[in-house]
């Protein structure tokens, strides 16, 4: 039997647009002989819909849109994903579902099993979960299809606190009482730089596990924060990988079984992954179907002379096009001319266009304005802040009156701290470093940097600083960032115990510093723009905290 894995990047809720994509996807496999083309969870109305599945006419043209593209599957089958509805007396309203569409019909239904309610995910909020299992047959072969979490039952837990079966029920020990052939896992599974192989040894264990050869498809693209990168796969029952599809973009693959029950002579992935690489693409796709998805064209942002801006930069350039970026210098007297000249020098390079405003007249109208206030009270934080929200005010007028959306460019580890200024530089539609640790910031840098240089040398290697005070350095209030960044990933990716943290870090006095301006920033990042998540624990709506929480002070 040949099958077609088709990895398509869906709209949320535009099923017009997604259903040309699947039945073009239908088509294809027609003109390619190809016996059964699946597609990814909830293919029908994007991933994840959240609250439109509260409104009835969205789960009725769900199910329309399923019935349509049902009539195209007359001389191939499809498997389609669909939030549909209960029509049982009790329960969730809805089941999410995978659709075995053939003869012109929905001929049969899985309902998705183990709903994860944890992290990004809230899937009980919704759905009632799957208590009856059968299998497909088609084409001689006894197919048992499942939905993403339900091959996730027994993966390992992210935080040392977690449990390694979040579950009371294995979707597969039920299915394989009908002895199937082959497993088919649809998916809408987010990109994780913590999970690469994670992700991809879940398939390889159940392959061996249940001798089965395994078909995954993922959906691709982003939708807001949520990045999908794609690389589903085709594994042979020994666990090697047989086929890997494009990461980050739309890909169209055959595999016929006969290949599958054939041990395969090599593995067609690599062992190891470049980690930075894929996070690089992943933002690039984060950015571009942020402003594709919601018809935005053009950007903005304030270009510092330094390395977060920098690399924002290249990465929105590179979504979007030099010629819908417009990026403004805004100097202070504090700002050094190497910030001035490296910030032009790489808006070159780039062939972005690019304006000089200095904020000095402007700040000091302020330090005028509320001198009466302060009286002869020193300077402090209040007078770094307002440079910050001056050029903020700035990157957002310049967004009003020509369209510009504006980018945020600060970096997890700043984000993490509170080192960063409400309605100054935390302004954005969305925050494209705010899952980006500070030392991943520069790992990105040099490989941006690996053919050529663009950005400027001086930028990768002047000490980090805000340049709101004379020769201020972010050392001043903050360790080394490679101690920084190993202190919050133990905190906020692992959630150690803080006195765990302390004696891998040995410095009490600093981690305590620490988690305690985590905690009391938490106000701060509940205002901040949506940010592309890249790893396991991304600020926003995976990290739920109290605001007005007094622990671990």
């Amino acid at each position: 039997m040949k099958i077609a894995l088709a990895q398509i990047n869906f709209h949320i809720g535009n099923f017009e647009y997604n259903k040309e994509k699947i039945v073009s996807a239908i088509k294809k496999a027609e003109s390619e002989k190809v016996d059964l083309v699946v597609f990814s969870e909830f293919s029908v109305c994007g991933y994840p819909p959240q609250d439109l599945l509260d409104y009835r006419d969205f789960v009725n043209k769900c199910e329309e849109t399923v019935n349509e593209i049902a009539s195209y599957c007359t001389s191939v089958a499809a498997i389609v994903g669909s939030p549909r509805i209960n029509h049982h007396a009790k329960g969730k309203r809805l089941f999410n579902s995978g659709f075995f569409l053939n003869e012109g019909k929905v001929e049969y239904l899985q309902d998705k099993t183990l709903l994860p309610t944890y992290d990004i995910f809230d899937e009980y909020r919704y759905f009632e979960p799957n208590k009856n299992f059968n299998i497909i047959e088609f084409k001689g072969q006894k197919i048992a299809l499942t939905i993403c979490e339900d091959l996730w039952d027994d993966q390992p837990a992210d935080s040392e606190f977690g449990k390694n079966k979040l579950y009371h029920v294995s979707p597969m020990e039920e299915l394989k009482k009908f002895n199937p052939d082959l497993l088919i896992n649809i998916a809408a599974s987010p990109f994780a730089y913590t999970r690469i192989w994670g992700k991809k040894n879940i398939f390889i264990r159940k392959a061996k596990q249940y001798n089965l050869p395994v078909i995954n498809v993922n959906q691709v693209g982003a939708q807001t924060e949520l990045i999908f990168e794609g690389g589903s796969l085709a594994v042979h029952p020994t666990g090697t990988i047989a086929r890997e599809l494009k990461w980050f973009g739309e890909d169209f693959d055959i595999i016929d079984t006969e290949e599958l029950s054939k041990k395969p002579d090599t593995n067609t992935t690599h062992d190891q992954e470049n980690v930075i690489a894929r996070i690089h693409d992943a933002l690039i796709l984060g950015i571009k179907d942020f402003f594709r998805k919601l018809d935005f064209s053009k950007a903005t942002l304030g270009l510092s002379g330094g390395i977060d801006s920098a690399v924002a930069l290249v990465l929105a350039q590179r979504a979007l096009g030099a010629e819908n970026l417009k990026v403004l210098l805004m100097p202070s007297k504090y700002s050094s001319d190497s910030s001035v000249d490296d910030s032009e020098k790489l808006a070159k390079n780039l062939n972005v266009d690019y304006e000089i405003i200095s904020i000095n007249n402007i700040v000091n109208s302020f330090d005028e304005a509320l001198n009466p206030l302060f009286k002869d009270l020193p300077n402090d934080v209040t007078e770094e802040n307002i440079q910050a929200r001056v050029r903020g005010t700035l990157l957002m007028a310049l967004s009003n009156k020509e369209g510009h959306i504006l980018l945020n460019t600060s970096n997890k580890s700043e984000s993490a701290v509170g080192y960063a200024t409400l309605y100054g530089d935390m302004n954005g539609a969305i925050s494209i470093l705010g899952d980006v640790y500070k030392t991943d910031v520069y790992r990105l840098a040099e490989y941006i940097n690996s053919a050529k240089e663009i950005i400027p040398e001086n930028i990768l290697k002047k000490a980090p600083s805000a340049e709101l005070r004379p020769d201020q350095k972010d050392s001043d209030s903050l360790p080394e960032y490679e101690i920084l960044d190993k202190i919050l990933f133990d905190f906020i990716e692992i959630q150690k115990p803080v006195e765990e943290i302390i004696d891998n870090h040995q410095d009490p006095e600093i981690v305590k510093k620490i988690i305690q301006m985590v905690n009391i920033n938490e106000y701060k990042r509940f205002q901040a723009p949506p940010v592309l998540r890249i790893s396991s624990k991304a600020f926003g709506s995976g990290r739920r905290m109290p605001l007005v929480a007094k622990y671990m002070e």
